[in-house]
């Protein structure tokens, strides 16, 4: 993956929840359109809206950083720290979450972000990386599939999304 992009990438500002906020919740509806086509789309759960996104810029947990296009809007998000999985050594980060603005998809937002995290990630000391992703979004493990993410078949874990229950997958890389 190139690491040319034409966005602009910086730590999130509690001006920025809200647009974060949106972000999440039209990417990850159209996102779920395209895994479960004709299911009712599960709103974001309410605990990962605008005062979960705003708690997490103020505190830093996750570090939070925003894409912001030419026009000076946000179009992309990251959030990143340390790993939450158990058993997890204190040099592992995660990628919390990342999402772009599903008018942006396939843009250079997500590398932009991604850049952006491992090299937050670097900074705090991690040498590897893990993230969460649903088995079947094709888009999401393509993109971190050409990052260089490989997939954990041992890390599999089934998490409830609405009505449905999701099957996703660790991802794993090393930083250097």
């Amino acid at each position: 993956m190139s690491s040319m992009s034409n966005y602009e990438v910086r730590p999130a500002k509690l001006s920025d929840a809200k647009a974060i906020a949106e972000i999440h919740a039209s990417s990850s509806r159209a996102a779920f359109k395209a895994l479960f086509p004709g299911e009712q789309s599960p709103a974001v759960p309410a605990d990962m809206g605008l005062a979960y996104w705003r708690d997490a810029i103020e505190f830093s947990e996750p570090q939070v950083f925003v894409a912001i296009d030419d026009a000076g809007e946000v179009v992309g998000f990251v959030g990143f720290d340390r790993s939450r999985d158990k058993k997890t050594p204190n040099t592992t980060g995660e990628i919390w979450a990342i999402y772009a603005a599903p008018s942006h998809w396939g843009k250079g937002v997500g590398l932009a972000l991604w850049d952006a995290a491992r090299e937050g990630l670097l900074e705090e000391e991690c040498n590897k990386v893990t993230l969460w992703i649903p088995l079947g979004n094709e888009r999401a493990l393509r993109f971190h599939d050409l990052a260089g993410f490989k997939r954990e078949m041992t890390g599999i874990k089934t998490v409830p999304v609405g009505s449905v229950k999701v099957e996703e997958i660790r991802l794993k890389r090393d930083l250097s």
